[in-house]
């Protein structure tokens, strides 16, 4: 893969693998340090994904697996995981089905997560996820029903629970 080859490659997926990333992590800040870093390792391994095909899933497994390990760090040394207050410019408040939507997959296990993601938003058969997750194909559908149940519940709007029958 040539250095423009890449850079093309780099301007097609660098957002959709940040997105799928955030979805899968729950945090932005995280999604988008571990798809950097996924490229960086990428670059230096051009030639070789080139040869294997693949690359944005090769990108997206290298994230995942770099969020898994920071998470494993920051659980074992909670102390170096503090950040300073520096305070942060102002953004816009997201859209409130985004905060809920968000905040009902982080209540969800990691892998049901992941999977969701790979499926709803990356679009992969169950035989892909499996492939890239080396999980096997029923235990990719079994994360799907439960992950899509467990979000059916938690998105329930409860009015409509109120809502008398007409």
């Amino acid at each position: 893969m040539t250095v423009e080859e890449f850079e093309e490659f780099y301007v097609q997926a660098v957002a959709r693998l940040t997105g799928q990333l955030y979805v899968m992590t729950g945090d932005l800040q995280e999604a988008q340090d571990v798809v950097q870093e996924a490229f960086v390792k990428a670059w230096l391994r051009r030639g070789r994904l080139e040869r294997e095909g693949q690359p944005e899933a090769w990108i997206r497994t290298v994230a995942w697996r770099l969020a898994v390990s920071r998470w494993r760090f920051r659980r074992r040394s909670a102390d170096a995981w503090h950040r300073g207050s520096d305070a942060a410019e102002h953004v816009a408040p997201p859209d409130p089905d985004h905060v809920v939507l968000v905040g009902a997959l982080r209540e969800l296990p990691a892998q049901q997560r992941r999977t969701l993601t790979l499926h709803y938003l990356c679009d992969l058969t169950v035989e892909q996820i499996a492939g890239e997750t080396g999980l096997s194909a029923s235990t990719i559908k079994t994360h799907l029903v439960r992950g899509r149940t467990a979000l059916a519940h938690r998105l329930q709007d409860p009015r409509m629970e109120e809502a008398p029958d007409v």
